[in-house]
């Protein structure tokens, strides 16, 4: 008897719903359930109630989700599924959609038979969503009949009743909620946060069909995703700003000790990796078992077949797994039931069947891949060796600043005007472009708590060198040595010497396109300093204004206006436009950029839900493709203030 065939035809019924905690401390500790209170949490109510119906479709019985963001704020989710069970629970004595919508840890997802597999935080997220919200209407299609029930703020606020009839075919659940303003910092969704996600599930969920609807603006806008192509088109979606370096993309498929495997792979002529993990839909940004059976078999795949047909010499060592890797867009996307997670964030999978499911089905496939297409697997081979070799040289430039630096006793950049204060928690750094700008920092600064590293023109683009290229450049060794925590592989953040690294640069296109540069080097070789919130860029004022011996700052157009109504227009006052941070005085630079009191910073964000995003995002700006980078400008062209022309 198939097992697998036996629990997907039991019943999904109202016994099925299994209780494990009340729901109390929600509205009390909402960061526990959801993060936070910002933004994220705030979209992350959404994705809880959407993440159910995918759950849905993992299952085989929905095809299509819609999402509404309506004209007062409310999210509506409708699918095609089997609908929430309208039976009385047992256990409680109310209707079981009651029970997952006002019990915590109560869902169709932890016992019985009612999912295979599941992404959704296990039944938590529609009490959760429920509890956070003003107000929340579930609507049923089920056995002919339309049921309803509202809550508010967590409590019932009817029992759930029949409003109506439907043909006996129709089956699905519509939610519309509204996220609580006392709760949330605020309650405003954004289309492009929502429609990166959905499209990255439409991707991995094969054949779903999610429409996106944004009802709140004068112009509507309604987006589909739909990828018959699945985690294939995914791929493609990548490297569209990147040159593929074969035409096919790699695909494997199967299945091993109930853990279903999907990878696609195409290397590209980048000298980055970005390999993205999934879990029953859900991304994994720190790895874990299934990672590591597809380095592993990418690693020994490889190697294997170079020696075997003469590629790698017999006195050249084999090729490093990161060497295989370089320029690789691959997607590693797998099914299982019940995956045990390291840390209760669900970032990095430790289901140890996951790892030997996927080493096994993509070696076996690869290697009838490459045997087919020989002239693909030299390309590849062929282009690991000279990231070998780049690696090498990289090493050995490494190696000798080390002893360099050994040497003169770690000496710092000689261009760096250090603080005095050793306690890394109370200093900062600014990376400055140019010497007049620098020479006006370091004559601001406090400088028992400011570094100055003034920098000379534009940086190396890392998006488009090989690490040894990196070690070589002048500018970039001066901020690794700087920061003190190496890169790449040999990063540690606990010797970080600065809490804040700045990047002050001038507020034009030059001025917004070095920030970028750094901002790249950042991101591809110190991420962490990103995700713990190291990093900031300073925002200068546009315009001094200047009236009867007084002084106003603007920081934009908007501000310029304004101050300009406040004190007149009667021609008695100077407006003056900076071109760049070397036309303040060290006076100005201080009061308006430097000084921690006045001054205004940004800092920069990274959200590893969306990371495959950021990363296309860089590769854009910063790639090759000039036809993408025009096509993304001008999508957000309306959007960006004051930029110099």
């Amino acid at each position: 008897m198939n097992t697998e065939e036996t629990e997907t035809n039991q019943e999904y019924g109202a016994d099925q719903i299994q209780i494990l905690e009340g729901l109390e401390a929600v509205r009390k500790r909402p960061g526990m359930y959801i993060g936070s209170t910002s933004s994220r949490g705030l979209h992350h109510l959404v994705y809880e109630i959407v993440d159910n119906a995918v759950d849905e479709a993992l299952a085989g019985y929905c095809n299509n989700v819609d999402v509404s963001v309506n004209a007062d704020n409310s999210i509506t989710v409708i699918d095609d599924g089997r609908g929430i069970p309208v039976g009385i629970n047992h256990k409680t004595g109310i209707p079981a959609v009651e029970v997952v919508f006002t019990i915590l840890h109560a869902g169709g997802k932890f016992g019985g038979g009612g999912y295979k597999v599941s992404g959704g935080l296990h039944g938590v997220g529609a009490s959760v969503v429920n509890a956070l919200s003003s107000w929340l209407e579930v609507t049923i299609y089920h056995e002919g009949k339309i049921y309803r029930q509202r809550y508010e703020q967590g409590k019932t606020i009817y029992k759930l009743k029949v409003i109506g009839t439907c043909d006996l075919d129709k089956t699905g659940t519509m939610i519309t909620f509204l996220p609580d303003d006392t709760v949330f910092e605020e309650i405003v969704f954004d289309f492009d946060i929502l429609q990166t996600r959905f499209r990255e599930i439409a991707f991995l969920t094969k054949g779903l069909k999610i429409v996106l609807r944004y009802l709140r603006s004068e112009k509507k806008i309604e987006k589909v995703y739909h990828y018959k192509g699945g985690i294939k088109e995914f791929v493609e979606y990548l490297n569209r700003s990147k040159t593929p370096l074969y035409p096919d993309i790699i695909y494997c498929e199967g299945k091993q000790n109930g853990v279903m495997v999907e990878i696609a792979i195409q290397h590209n002529d980048s000298f980055t990796e970005n390999t993205y993990g999934f879990v029953n839909s859900i991304n994994t940004p720190e790895g874990g078992t299934h990672i590591i059976g597809f380095r592993n078999a990418i690693t020994k795949t490889f190697n294997d077949y170079g020696r075997k047909n003469k590629i790698l010499k017999h006195n050249e060592p084999n090729l490093n797994g990161e060497d295989i890797r370089e320029g690789l867009t691959a997607i590693v996307s797998i099914k299982i039931k019940d995956p045990q997670f390291e840390g209760q964030t669900k970032q990095k999978l430790g289901s140890s069947e996951a790892r030997s499911a996927v080493d096994n089905i993509l070696s076996s496939q690869l290697e009838m891949f490459l045997e087919q297409h020989p002239s693909v697997a030299k390309k590849i081979i062929e282009k690991s060796i000279l990231s070998q070799r780049a690696r090498e040289a990289a090493r050995k430039a490494r190696d000798l600043s080390r002893r360099k630096s050994a040497m003169d006793g770690m000496s710092l950049p000689g261009k760096l005007a250090d603080c005095t204060d050793k306690d890394p928690k109370k200093c900062e750094i600014y990376i400055v472009e140019g010497d007049s700008a620098g020479g006006s920092a370091k004559s601001a600064r406090s400088r028992a708590t400011q570094a100055i590293l003034p920098l000379r023109g534009k940086i190396l683009n890392v998006e488009k060198a090989r690490m040894d290229r990196i070690y070589g450049n002048t500018e970039i060794k001066a901020m690794i040595t700087a920061f003190g925590t190496g890169i790449h592989d040999d990063f540690d953040i606990s010797k970080l010497r600065y809490d804040k690294i700045i990047i002050m640069t001038d507020a034009d296109v030059d001025g917004a396109h070095i920030a970028t540069l750094m901002l790249t080097f950042l991101y591809r070789f110190m991420p962490e300093l990103i995700k713990k919130g190291h990093v900031y860029l300073a925002k200068p004022p546009l315009y001094k204004i200047e009236k009867n011996k007084k002084i106003w700052y603007a920081y934009n157009d908007d501000e310029l206006n304004k101050i300009m109504a406040e004190i007149g227009r009667d021609g008695s006052n100077t407006i003056q436009r900076y071109k760049g941070l070397g036309e303040m005085d060290a006076e100005q630079l201080w009061g308006t950029t430097m000084d921690p009191s006045r001054r205004i910073l940004l800092r920069v964000t990274m959200d590893e839900e969306i990371s495959s995003e950021v990363d296309l995002t860089f590769t854009t700006l910063m790639g090759d493709k000039v036809e993408q980078r025009r096509e993304f400008i001008e999508a957000r062209a309306k959007d960006v203030k004051n930029l110099d022309t």
